[in-house]
């Protein structure tokens, strides 16, 4: 009986690895303002993109909540095509150098990705910034084309991500947008926000001057709500506003100290670095106190901005204070790696119950207590319960709460008849951002709280749709996609 000779095994597609950024070490980077991660290579950026099994069903594109059409922009770096993969990304997202630097791709898209599923996802947002930069440096910006002009005006109230958003998709429709800033500077969150070193006030200029470029108006110094009303600007002849003023109240813990001299919400401590610019001392004298012993209060992104800022501003000792564990800490891994890297000190299941001042009215210490973890609360992570007789003192001389945002009141105030939450947020239609008055939308944090620049970014985009129904009777919704299941699964 004659055997079959043995065939030959295919040699095995040798599996490339997630590619790493470089950064700035940590040493030299504490003593800097810039940008940490300097971006991926050419080579890098198609080597990482070439990961991508290129799904028939994509479910990274399910978790955008800007809907980009993420496998088709990653074959474009995989080839070559840097600016057409930046101009692939811009059909659906006016933002990309922003989005790829600070949305948490890891709980969205790539959470999705297949290639996860056996090895770490695709870098679908360090991606996204590589061809967002490329396009940006090499000069050859493309501006959509723009349909006829409809003869209707639109005002936007808020310049965070919002209210970009929403402008740059109605002026491509044919509109006539108006951004209303009540700052000097063009970005809401964007700039008085995130610091520098994680996203460089240069980006979000280049992308405010591609919406100018298209032909936004952008009036800043202009608050709505004191200045002009929204029932002001519908009379002097908009058609439409959209209302994206943000979470610009900040929240504080109601201890005993919270008045004294060195204690800042992190609204205002990071305002005063990064919008008034006290980080280039000498050239901005922008008054703030630089401490030596800084404890910035909570957990999330903000609080890490916060303390790596004060290790920036000359802080010897700069401490995360945060009654549950590392595990419910709900600031983005990388986040937390870099703080980690730089320095700061994590005191974790500890909770401030009073800060301390001197004689003159000035923060020396705050009393602490210790936490343990008990049953799950509301938001389904373990409720924080105190230890008995576990009160210590930490010596401090400058104090950041940084335990979240409450929505700015000012337009809602001002405008009566526009329904509103308990909290003070505007209530909109979550697929619309439609209010309770006629011809104002609403959507970004104004509405939810503070959340994210993507969920942002999502919700100017559906409300921009929702305006342009209104104006011109066209629906530009997308449809549903049907059932089925992706290749790549079976």
């Amino acid at each position: 009986m004659n055997e079959k000779p043995e065939q030959p095994k295919k040699p095995k597609k040798e599996k490339i690895p997630r590619q790493k950024m470089a950064e700035q070490d940590p040493r030299a980077r504490i003593q800097n303002f810039d940008e940490v991660p300097y971006g991926f290579t050419e080579d890098q950026a198609k080597l990482e993109a070439s990961r991508c099994l290129q799904c028939k069903k994509s479910k990274c594109r399910d978790g955008c909540p800007v809907d980009i059409d993420i496998p088709a922009f990653l074959k474009l770096i995989q080839e070559g095509e840097f600016i057409g993969a930046a101009r692939k990304i811009k059909e659906q997202n006016a933002l990309p150098a922003i989005c790829g630097r600070v949305c948490p791709q890891e709980e969205q898209c790539e959470k999705l990705c297949l290639v996860g599923k056996k090895d770490q996802p695709v870098s679908i947002g360090y991606l996204e910034r590589f061809a967002a930069d490329f396009e940006r440096n090499s000069g050859k910006i493309f501006l959509p084309a723009k349909r006829p002009p409809t003869g209707k005006r639109v005002a936007v109230v808020g310049s965070g991500p919002a209210g970009l958003t929403v402008a740059g998709e109605l002026i491509k429709l044919g509109h006539q947008v108006t951004i209303f800033e009540a700052l000097h500077k063009t970005g809401g969150v964007l700039v008085y926000g995130i610091p520098e070193f994680r996203l460089p006030k240069a980006v979000v200029q280049a992308e405010v001057d591609y919406l100018k470029a298209q032909g936004v108006e952008i009036q800043t110094s202009a608050v709505v709500g004191q200045s002009v009303t929204v029932d002001e600007l519908l009379r002097d002849g908009f058609d439409a506003v959209f209302i994206g003023t943000g979470a610009g109240l900040p929240m504080f813990m109601n201890v005993p100290g919270e008045n004294l001299n060195g204690v800042y919400s992190a609204n205002e401590y990071l305002t005063r670095s990064n919008l008034m610019k006290a980080y280039l001392f000498p050239q901005y004298d922008t008054p703030i106190i630089k401490g030596k012993r800084v404890a910035v209060i909570g957990g999330g992104n903000v609080a890490m901005d916060s303390a790596r800022t004060a290790l920036r501003l000359g802080a010897d000792k700069s401490m995360i204070i945060y009654r549950r564990s590392r595990v419910e800490m709900p600031a983005r891994v990388d986040e937390v790696e870099h703080a980690e890297e730089e320095g700061v000190e994590f005191h974790l299941l500890t909770l401030p119950l009073e800060i301390k001042g001197d004689e003159r009215g000035y923060v020396k210490s705050m009393i602490c207590q210790k936490m343990e973890l008990g049953e799950p609360d509301q938001s389904g992570r373990r409720r924080p319960v105190p230890i008995k007789g576990s009160e210590y003192e930490i010596a401090v001389d400058t104090v950041v709460v940084a335990i979240g945002n409450n929505p700015n009141p000012l337009v809602p105030k001002t405008t009566p008849d526009i329904q509103l939450h308990k909290w003070g947020g505007i209530v909109a239609d979550e697929e619309t951002g439609k209010t309770s008055k006629d011809a104002v939308y609403a959507g970004g944090d104004i509405v939810t709280g503070a959340a994210t620049v993507i969920l942002a970014m999502g919700a100017g985009k559906k409300a921009a749709r929702a305006i342009h129904k209104q104006l011109t009777g066209e629906d530009l919704t997308p449809p549903q996609p049907s059932g089925g299941k992706d290749n790549a699964e079976e």
